[in-house]
């Protein structure tokens, strides 16, 4: 079928842009504009945003869940050293206090400076806790992309 010619009056920016791409893409600004014409007249453009928006809100809640999980190891990690630091570690006696009070005062200090490398180090607990423990079944199905399609 022959081709019928069109003239439009574009804004000199969107021209220049349009200019742009065609160049960058080695295509015809006919080419490019009749694109963009066909996909905005295309009555399945409405599913394609919906499917993009399903995509970005998938990757959302994965994202949330790993937040969740992460929060989670946290958390317990923070309750198991509070429980057995509790259980073991006895009572001082009055004559002892300050000074341990003091020597407290000096280790938070250390552990405050060895927090703040490990932090500029990049390394979290998180990713050692990953590589250390197996992932279960339900994980790896995640990863792969089978499961349920919210996993996806």
């Amino acid at each position: 079928m022959k081709k019928k010619r069109l003239s439009a009056y574009l804004d000199p920016d969107l021209m220049n842009a349009l200019a742009d791409y065609a160049v960058r893409r080695d295509v015809s600004l006919s080419l490019i504009t009749e694109a963009a014409i066909a996909s905005f007249l295309s009555p399945d453009a409405a599913e394609r945003k919906e499917a993009a928006v399903t995509r970005r809100l998938d990757q959302i809640d994965r994202r949330t869940q790993r937040v969740e999980r992460d929060i989670g190891i946290a958390t317990e990690t923070l309750a198991l050293f509070v429980r057995f630091w509790l259980s073991s570690t006895p009572a001082l006696p009055e004559s002892v206090q300050a000074e341990a009070r003091a020597k407290g005062l000096q280790r938070y200090d250390g552990f405050v400076a060895a927090l703040g490398r490990r932090l500029a180090k990049g390394q979290k607990l998180r990713q050692e806790i990953a590589e250390d423990v197996p992932a279960s079944p339900q994980d790896e199905e995640d990863e792969s992309g089978s499961g349920s399609p919210s996993a996806r």
